[in-house]
């Protein structure tokens, strides 16, 4: 899972652990983000962990990794111990822990082979490894931050969280999880929406009168992450250029957008229907508009060849 600070990323993590525990199973978190333990404990707990079973170690385990030596020892117990669950939090700070550099592919495949592998085949843990995003906007659109050999390592799926609503100590907060890559494809097939990464469920935090409650639901139909709800302002400066655009590029182009933003408002333009004008019909969504009348035209992606893909797909983001 990766996602901007204070997105959730860690709450969902922990939730899962939490469910584990209450559930039966057993549960590892690798803290090599510093949050410490009574933080962790105090969000467990709050989550439904039952307190009798954090204090069992057959049961939970609690490590905040001193170095590089110290995690392998750990990693070796793991494997003799084979917990259901390992929150790992989080892979920004794994790499420069050995030393190393999260931008080298060669890096990350070194330590991904001596900590993550064999966290997930040889003690068959599953691993929720939690990840940072880069500020920069296009970099954003290929996932978590560094290199691109993260993205390949991936053999289950990949969750990019957002947050909805701000997560407020006391009140709660939201965030929606979507799928960025998802390797099996059985999380893609069963969820609704159509987009590049489509939503695969919001993740709720509620604190009333002192007591925590959460949920993961699934989305309903037509739902979106709010990230990716184009900017009506966006969408409208597309519906106002003249000629209209055939393709993202051209749009980022002539808007002088990075082509995330372009996409997004392109999207937005297909998908909604515009003034009658002349024919007194609503536009066909992945059209173009010609003068008063609205012949179904075609947008091609330059990059996949796709009519209707408008330049919203993975070859083009990439």
């Amino acid at each position: 899972m990766f996602g901007d600070p204070e997105s959730g990323k860690t709450w969902v993590a922990l939730a899962a652990a939490a469910e584990t525990l209450r559930d039966g199973g057993s549960a590892l978190v690798l803290d090599l983000d510093h949050n410490g333990a009574k933080a962790t404990i105090g969000r467990l707990l709050m989550l439904g962990a039952p307190i009798a079973v954090l204090s069992d170690l057959a049961r939970f385990r609690y490590v905040e990794p001193e170095d590089a030596h110290h995690l392998i020892d750990v990693v070796a117990d793991v494997i003799a111990w084979q917990p259901d669950v390992t929150v790992l939090d989080s892979i920004g700070e794994l790499i420069p822990l050995f030393g190393l550099s999260s931008n080298s592919p060669d890096d990350f495949t070194m330590v991904h082979g001596r900590v993550m592998k064999p966290l997930a085949v040889k003690a068959g843990t599953a691993l929720v490894a939690i990840d940072h995003l880069a500020k920069n906007s296009e970099s954003r659109a290929q996932g978590a931050t560094g290199t691109a050999a993260k993205r390949r390592a991936i053999g289950g799926v990949s969750l990019r969280v957002s947050v909805s609503e701000a997560f407020t100590p006391g009140r709660g907060g939201s965030a929606a999880l979507t799928i960025h890559k998802d390797r099996h494809g059985g999380l893609r097939a069963a969820t609704p929406g159509t987009d590049r990464e489509p939503l695969a469920g919001m993740f709720v935090l509620s604190t009333v009168d002192g007591m925590t409650t959460w949920s993961l639901r699934a989305p309903v139909e037509g739902e979106r992450a709010p990230d990716q709800i184009p900017e009506a302002e966006d969408v409208a400066a597309v519906v106002a250029l003249d000629p209209a655009p055939t393709t993202v590029e051209e749009a980022r182009k002539r808007l002088g957008w990075r082509k995330a933003r372009a996409a997004k408002a392109m999207r937005g333009w297909r998908e909604q229907d515009s003034p009658s004008g002349d024919s007194g019909q609503a536009s066909v969504p992945g059209s173009r508009h010609i003068g008063g009348n609205r012949e179904p035209e075609p947008l091609t992606c330059p990059a996949c060849n796709n009519p209707g893909c408008a330049g919203d797909c993975e070859e083009t983001t990439r």
